[in-house]
């Protein structure tokens, strides 16, 4: 996954998940050679987030601290005129239209129009007159205003990780009314104060409204940065996400390139032999993720290693193992494997014992790994004992699917062999009875029972991640020879952006 997924805030969602690499990282000459995880968000996926461009903008709006603001001019006959504007507030704020556009030029464009804003406040004034006459008021005022705003906003890489720049920002006013004490009619003293002031002001406007939303920019830039690296870390277990390539901005998409190198306690994966190439994406759907071999590979050595491909079976479930199908042969085996103990009172381990190895191929993942089955009975009063260990070279090829926020893992096909064997009931090893009700039971039962194992905890995994809070639309996982690609499309979840702004504003 272009982390695999929790991955979607406003239209900034472009810029958090998606990286633009300026001078200040260097790739090299060979960059797409390192890379391992791929994500492209093509246009579709930018309009769709643009409807929540409006809730940043009015954030940015009511966020932003403006100062007061105080001037003098000279006036004939009045004299030297003297005012300050204090506690300006954002009161009412709509926008009527906002649209997004990706450059080749490596800038997302938004255009925001007519947004219509009032804001509140005091005005202090006082003049000396030509006769010595001294004169101080102070008096609320409103502001309307209709402003068009534009954005653009360039994603820079900084030490090979994210930097968004909204900098580049400008508001051109079409209306900017002063009403003084709720006069909406114009007076010689509206008229000369805002003659005075809407100058200043809409510098003042300007200046406070930009900062805040590139400020705004940043902080979502930095949250969600954080929450896809939570995304792809499981205790010590991470997948490193700096970026691995420029990305690439066009018309239709925008695709952002990361290592995907594995980092588990002392072991680090490496790479320099990646098969990517932006051929391999289309743009008929909203999001891409590309997954490399090497990077499926290296989280299935990283579980290993920390001891996670290890299923204890017992109790019912393990008397549905063992009882698959109801013949004599069956019936005599279990007979002598478990030797008259009941399944509550016997136990079966299964665990990897060395690292797996994943193939990718166009029919599904290919997993070979030897594996070693030890089934445990514990008679009454008695210490346990050991009544039959295994240990087999399994091939098996899987398909993928997710559908109702669950993943699915269907075993097509494998082949097993048999590299120990030890049964306590049949010491010698004479009797073929026993190996033969095994390799049935493992290939009718025990696969399926491991990988729904591994289903299930995988798929409660990524929800306790948070994939389970997005709407996603038929996703489809397809399996090329050494990469795996995820294209979706998607609803945008609303209650995330509003919760972020509620925490961080």
């Amino acid at each position: 996954m272009c982390w695999a997924g929790r991955m979607i805030l406003g239209i900034f969602r472009i810029l958090l998940v998606l990286v633009h690499a300026s001078g200040a990282c260097e790739f090299g000459p060979f960059p797409y050679r390192t890379t391992g995880i791929v994500c492209r968000m093509t246009k579709p996926a930018g309009l769709l987030l643009n409807q929540e461009t409006a809730q940043v903008i009015q954030a940015a709006f009511r966020n932003a601290k403006f100062p007061n603001i105080t001037g003098e001019r000279s006036v004939r006959l009045l004299g030297k005129v003297v005012y300050g504007l204090s506690n300006i507030q954002v009161n009412d704020l709509s926008i009527e239209k906002s649209d997004v556009e990706l450059k080749e030029e490596n800038a997302i464009h938004i255009a925001i129009k007519n947004v219509t804003a009032s804001f509140k406040g005091t005005l202090t004034y006082g003049y000396a007159g030509a006769w010595f006459l001294q004169l101080f008021h102070a008096v609320d005022f409103e502001i309307e205003s209709s402003i068009d705003l534009e954005l653009n906003i360039e994603l820079m890489c900084e030490e090979e990780q994210l930097a968004a720049d909204a900098s580049d920002c400008y508001l051109t006013f079409h209306k900017l009314t002063l009403h003084l004490q709720g006069d909406k009619e114009p007076g010689w003293l509206k008229q000369l104060f805002t003659d005075f002031i809407s100058f200043t002001l809409k510098l003042v406007l300007k200046r406070e409204v930009c900062k805040e939303i590139n400020s705004l920019a940043q902080m979502l830039a930095n949250f969600v940065l954080d929450l896809a690296a939570n995304f792809v870390r499981d205790k010590d277990i991470v997948v490193d996400l700096s970026l691995a390539a420029d990305s690439v901005i066009k018309t239709g998409y925008v695709e952002s390139h990361h290592k995907g190198l594995v980092q588990y306690k002392n072991y680090s994966s490496t790479m320099s032999d990646s098969v990517f190439s932006p051929s391999l994406l289309t743009e008929s759907r909203m999001l891409y993720f590309w997954l490399s071999e090497h990077t499926i590979n290296s989280l299935a050595s990283a579980a290993f290693l920390d001891g996670r491909l290890v299923l204890t079976i017992g109790g019912e479930k393990l008397q549905v193992l063992f009882e698959t199908e109801d013949t004599e042969a069956q019936w005599k085996a279990v007979q002598m494997i478990f030797q008259g103990t009941s399944y509550n009172d016997s136990v079966a381990k299964v665990w990897s014992l060395t690292h797996p190895q994943i193939s990718i191929q166009p029919e599904g993942t290919v997993v070979k790994s030897l594996v070693a089955v030890e089934v445990s009975i514990l008679p009454a009063g008695q210490e346990s004992l050991v009544a039959l260990y295994m240990e087999k070279e399994i091939t098996v090829t899987i398909q993928a699917a997710y559908a109702e926020k669950k993943l699915t893992l269907q075993p097509l096909n494998s082949s097993i062999e048999f590299k120990v064997f030890k049964c306590t009931a049949d010491p010698s090893g004479n009797d073929p009875s026993i190996q033969n009700f095994m390799q049935n039971m493992i290939s009718v039962a025990g696969i399926p029972e491991v990988i729904s194992s591994i289903e299930s905890a995988l798929t409660t995994l990524m929800n306790n991640k948070g994939l389970n809070l997005f709407y996603l639309i038929n996703p489809e996982i397809i399996t090329r020879e050494g990469y795996i690609i995820v294209q979706l499309d998607f609803d945008f979840p609303h209650h995330l952006l509003l919760d972020f702004l509620k925490k961080n504003l």
